[in-house]
């Protein structure tokens, strides 16, 4: 534009806009959402008025996510909701010990490089077709991004996927990117490229496989842990989310989603069932090119070195944090928390356990020379730890704490301010329809609202809401709570929605449109999976979920009789 000429109102008002409209919410935001005072201005209203501002601050990221997070311990105590010190012990509960010993233990396994040797291993057992390695790659991704977060999973999974990629490539056996015509080529040269079938299949794939294998235990995703600390506050009476169960119920569904989404990206990019298509001759490497890609994975694992004493010591620990884990209190068994029976030990115990640990052992056992009688050389510096703060606090996402303590504020401050218990009153006319229908729209209905805002923020927002209308339908909070905790987690289609498909859109040059196409299928796979498994899977996992729960009635009812409600659906 020519500075001389004049701007028109309508250009000025347009770049106004969009340079200042994040201002612009967190002006009417407070002015929108104070509009339910006109209704009352009871506690239960006054908790809705800081609910609904975070929503909008939380959905369009107006301030930073764990900034709103904090709005809480300004807003409750001076509107009356909830004293200063009892919504300060909301973001550092159990929950959020349990998740930074989860965390510190995944960053010691990055810290030693664990995670990529056991992924290079096992690519390398699996195989180097191209059906076999994308297979590999997924198998990994998933299972790595069960213990470690999702986005380093992808982190991780990239390079090596561009390496292969690369290498089979410059053998003329595939194509990573579309070229533009030789007459083309001055006006295709300052274009980004255009990744081919092979190329979005691999990156939007292992993107896919890191969010279904968080969902595989309590740790691997931040959703888990607010589902988990939202469900405890808000039924403190209840049974806990303990790792075990939690982690045998998604299993099949992981493990199933992601073996389809596989064979849904082989049929739609690789041509698999479609012999003779053109996507199925692009992905034919051949026995040459399998050759190729397992020399460039083996040229990996060769750079790690041998195994280390660090690596060793880590591993030892991973396995005995899983033990530890699974062993607490497994319901089928004596677990050793039942040893204990004189005080109640949850999973935050192993956690925080395992962290200590993990700056109690060495890195390496060089100061065994001083026992030695003629030591060949003694070390000059003290031996390490397994872990360094330093390393932890340059690596730890500490946002993602006071995320999860501002979700536990707000399910507090509801819960104290009787705005649960009026929501409960509002939604009780959901008991009429039938159970599966409704347990299919809320799963639905998450499943695209979290793609367009941060995963733990719709948890946040969501799960309150969820809990208060199995309590107005009167049916077990896990019922509904579990499978839109899981859904939270499954974008698939837009780079907003989680972190691993934006890092993959940047690094493959994948647009959205690409990721959208891809990732409808995705969702609808793993929509049918979440909502088909928990009726019949969940009773077997959680019998509990039969019934609606003495705890959970009101007080006022518990010593009546429990009405009768036709809309249960009784799972046998």
């Amino acid at each position: 534009m020519d500075p001389s000429q004049p701007i028109s109102c309508a250009n000025r008002t347009g770049r106004f806009f969009a340079l200042y409209w994040r201002v612009l919410v967190l002006i009417a935001t407070p002015s929108l959402a104070a509009l339910v005072f006109l209704v009352d201005t009871s506690p239960a209203y006054r908790c809705m008025f800081v609910v609904l501002m975070m929503a909008i601050f939380w959905i369009t990221e107006a301030l930073p996510l764990p900034i709103t997070s904090l709005i809480p311990v300004v807003l409750f105590p001076l509107l009356g909701i909830l004293d200063t010190d009892r919504t300060c012990m909301m973001y550092m509960r159990e929950t959020l010990l349990m998740f930074m010993g989860g965390i510190f233990l995944a960053l010691a396994i990055e810290h030693c490089n664990l995670h990529k040797r056991i992924a290079l291993k096992v690519i390398c057992s699996i195989g180097c077709s191209q059906r076999k390695l994308n297979f590999g790659l997924l198998s990994v991704t998933m299972f790595v991004s069960m213990w470690i977060s999702n986005t380093a999973t992808v982190a991780m999974m990239c390079p090596i996927m561009k390496a292969v990629l690369e290498e089979l490539e410059s053998q003329g056996l595939c194509q990573m990117y579309i070229k533009g015509k030789p007459d083309d080529a001055e006006k295709h040269s300052n274009e980004i490229p255009v990744p081919s079938r092979i190329t979005i299949c691999y990156y939007t794939g292992a993107a896919y496989a890191a969010s279904i294998g968080g969902c595989g235990t309590l740790l691997g995703t931040g959703t888990n842990l607010t589902y988990k600390g939202i469900y405890e506050n808000r039924f403190p009476e209840g049974n806990t989310i303990d790792f075990f169960r939690f982690t045998i119920f998604n299993t099949p569904g992981m493990l199933l989603g992601t073996f389809l989404v596989w064979i849904y990206l082989q049929v739609v990019y690789m041509g698999m069932f479609r012999p003779k298509s053109k996507a199925a001759q692009e992905s034919n490497i051949s026995k040459e090119g399998e050759v190729i890609a397992h020399g460039v994975i083996m040229n990996r694992y060769g750079e790690l070195g041998p195994i280390t004493s660090h690596e060793i010591s880590v591993a030892i620990l991973f396995l005995t944090s899983i033990a530890l884990f699974f062993t607490r209190k497994p319901g089928f068994t004596t677990g050793w928390a039942d040893l204990l029976p004189e005080k109640k030990i949850q999973d935050a115990t192993p956690a925080i356990f395992t962290l200590i640990a993990l700056f109690i052992f060495p890195a390496n056992w060089q100061w065994l020379n001083f026992l030695k009688i003629n030591p060949t050389y003694l070390p000059t510096q003290r031996t390490p730890s397994l872990i360094t703060w330093k390393y932890i606090n340059d690596k730890t996402p500490w946002s993602l704490i006071f995320l999860l303590g501002g979700g536990f504020a707000l399910a507090e401050g509801g819960k104290a301010s009787g705005m649960s218990e009026m929501i409960g009153q509002w939604l009780s006319v959901l008991k009429h329809l039938p159970l599966l229908l409704l347990l299919f729209i809320v799963c639905f209905v998450v499943q695209i609202l979290t793609e367009f805002a941060s995963n733990v923020a719709i948890c946040n927002i969501v799960l309150p809401v969820m809990a208060e209308m199995s309590l107005a339908i009167e049916l077990h909070p896990l019922y509904l709570m579990l499978p839109v905790a899981i859904s939270c987690s499954y974008a698939f289609m837009m780079p907003v929605g989680t972190p691993p498909l934006a890092l993959v859109a940047g690094l493959g040059h994948i647009q959205t449109k690409d990721l959208m196409k891809a990732g409808v299928g995705v969702k609808v796979i793993m929509l049918l999976i979440i909502w088909g498994i928990f009726p019949i899977y969940g009773p077997l996992v959680y019998p509990e979920i039969n019934e609606f729960p003495q705890w959970a009635r009101p007080m006022e009812n518990v010593s009546e009789t429990p009405p009768q409600n036709d809309s249960v659906f009784h799972m046998h």
